[in-house]
């Protein structure tokens, strides 16, 4: 599969043009010997299209203002979690990923696409903006839906993307897991029973959490979505707040999508600096603020405390409290796992 930069020519003027990204934002004017073009790639999961346009514009107009001269154009493309990945190792150019979870990136590091360190050089394990799993259901829940349980009753329809594909999926699917397992005396086998009866109850699986949310928001399908907490208080909120509600479960996954520059790719494209730039803006006010906007939970605890009435409350559980995500990748989501067993 072959890739060019956004379809047309690079063409970069970097030697000497620029140190640390970081100080930039420190508010320490950096000045290149002469003006520059900069084109930045970020590979990033489905639910983040309207954050990221956002939050493009806004790095190219923080680093404009302190090098006005510069010229930058950053982009995003999105898809599921995993075919994003998939698609880097593939030859997708990224100077950046904002993946749906820590193993995707984890599986370009084992390719050689940056340090096997690499959620140990941003706050909070790279992790700029935080989330979990909520439920999506018609106006007025007509269906009565309040709880998991709910999910695999005879007349209820759920829609939820392939975890084979999609980073949210995942989520889902380890959300259900992990209240399977808590209502059930920690018994694995109650925990299969349940998630082989709840798929049963899934008409289609689409490859990303967009698809996903599209399918129930505009093809109508399905009783109730189960979707990343932006996904659902998006479409509440702003999309159809006459036509939705969101039903907050008992327990759910506290779900951390990290961040990270690709070393590779930056290396060969010159972009070091500005990519560096680019992810410590997400963990700056400015990209944290703007997460707030489009209901991602920001990472820094003060700022999230400031705003803490925007987002339900909701008791969660980790990734590390399942083993991890290598051991949880491996026991479901590969050949022959547990979902495959389950999802025939």
């Amino acid at each position: 599969m072959s890739y060019n930069r956004f379809q047309f020519s690079r063409r970069f003027f970097l030697k000497g043009t620029v140190t640390a990204g970081a100080a930039a934002f420190a508010g320490i004017t950096l000045r290149p010997a002469h003006a520059a073009n900069y084109s930045l790639l970020n590979v990033s999961y489905d639910p983040t299209r309207e954050l990221y346009a956002e939050i493009d514009r806004s790095f190219s107009a923080s680093w404009t203002k302190q090098h006005p001269d510069d010229r930058v154009l950053v982009k995003t493309s999105h898809g599921g979690s995993g075919a994003q990945a998939r698609s880097v190792l593939e030859g997708a150019p990224a100077d950046v990923v904002t993946l749906g979870l820590a193993y995707d990136i984890d599986i370009l590091a084992q390719h050689g696409f940056l340090s096997t360190d690499w959620q140990k050089r941003l706050p909070h394990n790279s992790t700029p903006f935080t989330s979990t799993i909520l439920f999506l259901v018609r106006k007025g829940n007509p269906k009565n839906i309040r709880d998991w349980p709910d999910l695999i009753r005879d007349d209820v329809k759920v829609i939820t993307p392939n975890p084979k594909t999609s980073g949210g999926a995942r989520w889902n699917y380890l959300a259900a897991w992990g209240w399977a397992l808590r209502s059930n005396g920690n018994s694995e086998e109650a925990a299969k029973t349940y998630l082989k009866t709840l798929f049963k109850h899934v008409p289609v699986l689409d490859t990303g959490a967009r698809g996903a949310t599209n399918s129930f928001v505009q093809r109508q399908l399905g009783d109730v979505l189960i979707a990343w907490e932006d996904e659902a208080l998006l479409a509440a909120r702003d999309i159809g707040p006459d036509k939705f509600d969101v039903v907050v479960p008992s327990v759910s996954i506290l779900a951390e999508p990290p961040v990270a520059v690709v070393d590779k790719n930056v290396k060969a494209h010159g972009t070091e600096a500005i990519a560096s730039a680019y992810v410590d803006f997400l963990f700056a006010q400015e990209g944290q603020e703007i997460g707030i906007k489009h209901y991602f939970r920001p990472g820094d605890p003060a700022i999230l405390a400031r705003h803490g009435d925007i987002f339900p409350k909701i008791a969660t559980f980790d990734i590390a409290s399942l083993g991890g995500w290598t051991a949880v990748q491996k026991k479901h989501f590969s050949d022959g796992g547990i979902f495959d067993q389950l999802y025939k």
